[in-house]
């Protein structure tokens, strides 16, 4: 079996596909003005045949790990018929997602039952104001029931994200908000540092702050670093043995950030994306119409990865192909 490796001796079995571009939130960090059709791209979003080809191309490159993203993966009408196909057809051992938590109290049953591995929600406050003046919804106790029910199905790898917004959400009241918590439930909560992408320029500079406000935080309340496995994400992770869950960080501008990634990127309209920041992206699209492309599809993919980057570059203002995060699955 060949694996996924690029020339500065990285592995990536950790594949993020994108699923649809369409997302019913309206958070000020991604989509301000909600969802809007891109009328210069009318391709339609990857079927699921497609994507039955597409994962079994990645697992016999080693792929264990398929994080399903949007957009919000969940308003696809064939959302669970897709997690289907990844675990029992294309052998993919873990199947994540990342949801907005729209409507989670009601799809929690359905989510266990699929054989999920593991959910991460995106909660940017514990505060329902600042929640729905971030999101455009007024939708937390809705999302925090769905979480209580994925716990009472006894369902505990779940994850949420929060972006760090200067003057909203990053003040130490906020983080021991967070303290209290996950110290009662067995939650990973990690801050994401506020990204720049093509169109938030005046955004970001608004609002980003350091995530060391947060590293701060967590070493002088004495929590503990810890390491993580080979097809973890990018977060640097914090516990405290009077904790039932962990604290997270995830720092982009950090020093040597890029020097981990395990994890290529498929956008929901069949792009190869060897970065979420980066300038190449190719279509592999064509080589997903029929069964006996597999092997064609397979050197397509091998051979891009000698163009994958060492870093994102994200600090010299960088933001490559990505407009906002819904078209690349941020």
């Amino acid at each position: 079996m060949q694996a996924l490796k690029d020339s500065f001796g990285r592995s990536f079995p950790y594949i993020r596909l994108s699923i649809t571009d369409v997302c019913n939130f309206k958070c000020g960090y991604c989509l301000p003005n909600g969802y809007q059709v891109d009328k210069s791209d009318n391709r339609k979003f990857l079927h699921l045949e497609e994507i039955k080809r597409l994962a079994k191309v990645f697992s016999r490159l080693g792929v264990s790990k398929i994080r399903l993203t949007g957009g919000e993966p969940t308003v696809r009408k064939d959302f669970f018929d897709v997690i289907k196909i990844l675990k029992n057809e294309a052998d993919i051992k873990k199947v994540v997602i990342t949801t907005n938590g729209y409507h989670l109290d009601k799809k929690a049953k359905k989510l266990v039952e699929s054989g999920i591995n593991g959910v991460n929600i995106s909660i940017d406050s514990l505060d329902r104001n600042i929640f729905r003046n971030i999101t455009g919804h007024d939708r937390l106790p809705e999302i925090l029931k769905g979480i209580k029910n994925l716990q009472e199905l006894n369902f505990d790898n779940i994850k949420i994200n929060a972006v760090l917004l200067n003057n909203i959400n990053a003040s130490e009241k906020d983080f021991n908000n967070w303290a209290e918590f996950i110290k009662k439930n067995k939650v990973d909560f990690r801050h994401i540092e506020l990204m720049r992408t093509g169109d938030n320029l005046d955004y970001f500079n608004k609002y980003h702050v350091s995530s060391k406000i947060f590293k701060d935080y967590l070493n002088k309340n004495k929590w503990i670093y810890q390491t993580f496995g080979k097809d973890a994400g990018p977060s640097l992770n914090y516990i405290n043995p009077k904790y039932k869950g962990k604290f997270g960080i995830i720092a982009p501008y950090s020093k040597g950030f890029c020097r981990t990634c395990n994890r290529l990127r498929i956008t929901s309209r069949g792009d190869l994306r060897l970065c979420l920041f980066g300038n190449t992206g190719i279509s592999i699209r064509h080589l997903l119409q029929k069964d006996d492309q597999i092997d064609e599809l397979q050197d397509l993919i091998l051979g891009q990865m000698k163009f994958k980057k060492e870093s994102h570059y994200l600090e010299l203002g960088e933001t490559g192909l990505t407009k906002n995060l819904s078209t690349t699955g941020g």
